[in-house]
């Protein structure tokens, strides 16, 4: 039976990525049988990633079977995993977030979590020297991952070992950095076909804040224009998509990449509350900027406050 590798819910470039480098790694250096999987359809930006460098889609998984072994990456939040996922075997984690509680495990494991930008920058560094047997693609995918994560380069959650092994990556496939890294972009903020429940839930994690559980999205594009063009359709589908993931509210930040800044949506009193006390932000309307503000991870979830 094959090691599945998988990382989180509404896949991004990173847990689209990042399953397939760990399962080349295991299955090619380390002789264990593994497959990537995915928690549900990747974002525009890992589908342009997945045909850029002719990487098969890992197949979506619906059910996971009891006692399966399972490596977990790009998470460790039971929350953004299968609801049986201590049902698994668990034999490896590789992560950059904060650590969660809730995951079993049957016996010792190696646990990776490390306060870098990407998964796929601490996969280089444990690869190592058999990073010289990885096919194109799969340092591609590499590539992408730390790209994306990084906001090639801008977000605060960049470290020098992020840049260096993306620039290293990048001159072993001969790739420009920028023009690469704006073609990704420019894919990711098309998202003309997806509904405004699809946009709430596309890059999403829940966070309980005080006891009141949120759903916290956020979607990264060069051209906002489109999105917050949709404004009222998007704060309209806040309350359904809350009641139907269990959640009180909807907090979604619209993140442009080229000017460095978040606009939030504001579409009702606790919102505005959340932002004032969070941001210290003056709230006059149904959005309001919040400049500098790029990373979930470092600067949005580790603010909020009631």
């Amino acid at each position: 039976m094959s090691t599945l590798v998988f990382g989180h819910k509404s896949p991004d470039t990173d847990s689209t990525g990042s399953p397939i480098i760990w399962a080349w790694y295991l299955n090619e250096i380390k002789g264990v049988v593994a497959k990537p999987m995915l928690l549900g359809e990747p974002n525009t930006e890992a589908l342009f990633v997945l045909e850029h460098w002719d990487l098969e889609k890992p197949e979506i998984l619906t059910e996971l079977a009891a006692d399966t072994q399972v490596v977990i990456v790009d998470t460790n939040n039971p929350a953004e995993l299968p609801d049986n996922i201590n049902d698994a075997d668990i034999t490896g984690i590789i992560d950059h977030h904060r650590l969660v509680s809730g995951l079993e495990t049957r016996s010792p494991i190696e646990i990776n979590i490390q306060p870098l930008a990407c998964t796929a920058t601490i996969m280089y560094k444990m690869i190592g020297d058999d990073w010289a047997q990885a096919p194109r693609g799969v340092k591609g995918a590499a590539l992408s991952c730390i790209l994306s994560d990084t906001l090639e380069f801008r977000s605060p959650t960049t470290t020098q070992e992020d840049r260096a092994v993306a620039e290293a990556l990048a001159q072993d496939l001969d790739v420009d950095i920028s023009e690469y890294a704006a073609a990704m972009f420019a894919a990711k903020s098309d998202v003309s076909a997806f509904s405004e429940e699809e946009l709430l839930r596309m890059d999403s994690k829940e966070f309980d804040l005080a006891g009141t559980g949120l759903r916290v999205s956020v979607l990264e594009t060069t051209s906002p224009a489109p999105l917050l063009a949709r404004k009222d359709a998007l704060m309209t589908a806040m309350p359904g998509v809350a009641e139907a993931d269990g959640a009180a509210q909807v907090l979604l930040f619209i993140v442009d990449i080229l000017k460095e800044e978040a606009t939030l949506l504001v579409p009702n009193d606790m919102v505005k509350h959340i932002a004032e006390q969070s941001f210290g932000a003056d709230v006059s309307g149904d959005t309001v900027v919040l400049p500098g503000v790029m990373s979930r991870k470092k600067q949005i979830i580790p603010n909020l406050k009631m």
